[in-house]
């Protein structure tokens, strides 16, 4: 009797689900071990990471907000390394291999609010060796201590050369603090001296990272010289002291001169880090020994100042983990050890570059090339299906029903979900109509219907048209599906999963404290060019800037001039620039699925907000937008729209959804986020950012490495996943 292939019902579209995918359908003779079935709500791939091609609008690319990757994401670009030579596209076709799709970015920018006005900070990053996916030799926590000791050493002689070049007035103050800043470095340079039997700080760095090399190597019980460490912590402590006695006399920092502040941060945050490491034993415990306090109070708490703890740095950093418990900004919430690797990885554990621009929309670099290679290998997609409930078997041990609700009806029997554009395959911003019914095609168009949301109109739109209402339909253990891959956000656990969280606890402890945060996004096409709009500085290679740390509520900005090239504008209406605005949304509560105007409310509050920034405070960082307001004639409008009218022909979004909504990683929760395979129901495989993935952060990274851990946990590939034992 021949054997049937097991059936795997993966619920939801976005990364760590299509990461799920992937994998499963790597290895040899897949389709003789698996039947693969995707079931998404709606009409595309992506979840928080979806984009759209608006075809009203030129073909203008629409995300759901700014999507960058960093160089540190391993596992991720292997992904997509991948799947790109899978795909195989023709030499010379849109975006053919992975490297067109991902360049580097190494300019970075952050806004610093110094003396109620706003200065940029331009920052360089450099190149490092390697190239990101490609596979790394083992590196520890002992390891990073060491190249952190290496840039203090680097910024203590910066500090030094600083001194010199702005000899003449480097604080803007009188000759007699000038001379006795000079002593006070003598002084501490004299200090550091009698340490002789440790030596300078690059060479305790070195001393420091072979001395984790060799312990990792060692046998459990060696020692490996671990009695340095406390002589490294001793030379930290020093210099710390050294570096507060020497800014004393000179009092609040913000009023040095830019050069002078920022290498004093710098100082200063990274000595709190070293300092802090080493007295909590971090390189011994690990990351996870610190998160029972707020990274800021941690910082604070070894010796950090508070010039530095509320740093454009930190600051900067805060923001693109939207670590703000509901999205509200006065209330900054991260677990210290999991912003402490975050903020290691992306500074030095990156290869290449710091970051890389995708070069088309998110969907169109990665989705849609993940979904073209899994349906020629066979993997099944089945979308506009809202996953309604899972529901345990009598034993409370396994996943036994999925039930579906089927938004729509189409006119064949598959969906064709891409669009071309330019020759590039993409994503539309709505449904492809001329593929559904046209009785229904024509109502969701009527009455402006998001399929994708979790508050949508559809239900009863449909049940006032027909008397009916939607179809639903139930999968069934053994007969549709063997295995679950739940690839939705943790959000949606409390919506679709309540049978299961009564019987695991693990879950539902998960479901209780992994909370997400709503975000909010704009995007502006401009007429003008980043000269035009006041804007100078740029990167040694030219790059344009990813800022961060601006004005609430649209603390983040990035120019992406790279998509123009990727839409299909008009001669009389081609764009300049695209500015991309993002941050999170403060929201502390949402309604019932029945209030159907809940997205339209927040739509128009960001959109409010939105206005209000470009009108009061984007001349902070553009500078011809000048006292007069913001010239609304910048913005780039087909409708010839006027004044602020003309902002209606840009594009913003609430991301409310419990599938959009990013993964925060509150103060000592981590502790409740899940391996894959610990869902407490033997067929059911959790994937997604908010697993127990070694990042436990929010990111496209984590994502792939939940995505990985649900089919090892099926199926044993990939055995291995880059950083998942902490770093």
């Amino acid at each position: 009797m021949e054997t049937q292939p097991e059936r795997i019902a993966i619920l939801g579209g976005g990364v760590g689900a299509m990461t799920a995918a992937f994998w499963l359908s790597s290895v040899e003779n897949w389709q003789e071990r698996y039947q693969i079935d995707v079931y998404q709500m709606g009409w595309r791939l992506g979840g928080k990471g979806a984009s759209g091609r608006n075809a009203s609008m030129a073909q203008r690319i629409e995300e759901h907000g700014l999507h960058i990757w960093f160089g540190f994401y391993d596992n991720a670009f292997q992904l997509m390394q991948q799947t790109y030579a899978e795909l195989a596209r023709p030499p010379g076709s849109p975006l053919a291999a992975w490297t067109d799709a991902f360049k580097p970015q190494h300019f970075v920018c952050l806004a610093e609010l110094i003396e109620a006005s706003w200065r940029v900070w331009p920052i360089d990053t450099p190149q490092l060796p390697g190239t990101p996916g490609m596979p790394r030799g083992p590196e520890t926590i002992g390891d990073i201590v060491g190249e952190l000791l290496d840039w203090q050493r680097s910024w203590f002689e910066s500090w030094a050369m600083t001194f010199l070049k702005h000899a003449g007035s480097p604080f803007r103050m009188g000759e007699h603090r000038e001379s006795r800043l000079h002593d006070l470095l003598a002084a501490a340079r004299a200090g550091l001296t009698a340490y002789e039997d440790v030596g300078d700080p690059l060479t305790v760095a070195r001393k420091a990272r072979d001395l984790a090399r060799s312990s990792a190597k060692s046998a459990p019980g060696d020692g490996a010289a671990a009695a340095d460490w406390p002589a490294v912590l001793k030379l930290l402590q020093e210099l710390q002291h050294a570096l507060h006695d020497v800014a004393a006399p000179f009092g609040d920092p913000d009023t040095w001169s830019d050069d002078w502040r920022r290498l004093y941060l710098a100082l200063d945050t990274s000595l709190a880090v070293g300092v802090g490491m080493l007295m909590d034993d971090v390189i011994g415990k690990g990351f996870e020994v610190i998160n029972h306090i707020d990274f800021r109070a941690w910082l604070t708490q070894h010796g950090a100042q508070p010039v530095s703890v509320n740093g454009a740095p930190v600051r900067g950093f805060y923001d693109l983990v939207f670590a703000y418990r509901n999205g509200n900004p006065a209330q900054p919430n991260i677990e210290a050890g999991t912003m402490l690797r975050g903020m290691l990885k992306v500074g030095l554990s990156y290869r290449g570059a710091l970051m890389y621009k995708m070069q088309a929309g998110m969907g169109d670099v990665v989705f849609a090339p993940v979904y073209e290679v899994l349906k020629r290998r066979g993997v099944q997609f089945h979308y506009f299906h809202k996953l309604c409930e899972l529901r345990p078997d009598a034993s409370n041990t396994n996943v036994d029903e999925i039930e579906l609700e089927q938004q729509i009806a189409l006119l064949g029997d598959n969906y064709e979900p891409l669009v071309d554009v330019n020759g590039l395959p993409c994503w539309p911003s709505q449904p492809c109509y001329e593929q559904i019914d046209p009785r229904q095609a024509a109502l969701l168009q009527a009455h402006d219907v998001n399929l994708e949301s979790h508050w949508t109109n559809w239900p009863d739109v449909y049940r006032q048209a027909t008397g009916a209402s939607l179809p639903h339909k139930t999968l069934r253990r053994g007969i549709d599906f063997d295995h679950v891959v739940f690839g939705l956000s943790v959000a949606s656990l409390a919506v679709v999963a309540q049978p299961l969280l009564k019987i695991s606890d693990a879950l539902k402890r998960c479901s209780d404290h992994i909370e997400a945060v709503a975000t909010q996004a704009y995007q502006v096409w401009l007429n003008q060019d980043l000269q035009g709009i006041g804007w100078s500085d740029r990167g040694e290679n030219d790059e344009e800037p990813v800022l961060s740390g601006f004005t609430e509520p649209f603390d983040t900005w990035a120019s992406m001039d790279q998509l123009l090239c990727r839409e299909t504008w008009p001669p009389d209406h081609t764009p300049k620039n695209i500015g991309y605005f993002c941050n999170a949304l403060a929201l502390d509560n949402y309604p019932q699925p029945g209030d159907s105007d809940f997205p339209a409310r927040c739509a128009t509050l960001v959109k409010a907000t939105a206005i209000h920034q470009l009108q009061t405070d984007i001349g902070a960082l553009w500078s011809e937008v000048g006292h007069r307001g913001f010239p609304w004639n910048w913005l780039v409008d087909p409708k010839e729209g006027a004044g602020v009218a003309r902002f209606d022909s840009q594009y913003w979004r609430a991301n409310v959804d419990p599938s959009e909504r990013y993964v925060l990683s509150l103060v000592n929760t981590s502790q409740y986020r899940l391996h894959a395979d610990k869902s407490g129901f033997a067929n059911l495989f959790l994937a997604g950012d908010w697993l127990k993935t070694g990042l436990d952060a929010g990111c496209v990274e984590a994502a792939v490495m939940g995505g990985m851990q649900a089919s090892r946990a099926i199926c044993g590939v990939p055995a291995h996943i880059q950083g998942e034992r902490g770093w």
